[in-house]
């Protein structure tokens, strides 16, 4: 994938206990409560991207945590993309664990 063909997404876009401001980027109703990098990758497979993992980045206002980042196949435009993974997050917190 080229540069232009990707977006960055981070896990805090969908932190239901982050502000706006902070760096949450959906609407409080369609926030999880801490999403891992892993559920959001979760979340882009279900809906069929290319992706990669970077599990060293940092946030940029918070260069004290490894939240990790994703780098996702760009079809349409971010902010809609970002909708459609945070409508995915939620139907996976939503369901029950699977035991171990």
């Amino acid at each position: 994938m080229r540069k232009l063909d990707k977006a960055i997404i981070w896990p805090i876009y969908f932190d239901s206990y982050k502000t706006r401001k902070e760096g949450r980027r959906v609407p409080k109703n369609l926030a999880v409560q801490s999403p891992k990098i892993l559920e959001v990758k979760e979340a882009v497979d279900r809906l069929g991207l290319k992706n990669e993992v970077n599990l060293e980045a940092h946030f940029p206002k918070m260069p004290w945590a490894k939240t990790g980042m994703l780098l996702v196949e760009k079809k349409e435009a971010k902010e809609k993309l970002i909708q459609k993974i945070a409508k995915q997050l939620v139907k996976i917190k939503s369901m029950p664990a699977k035991p171990q």
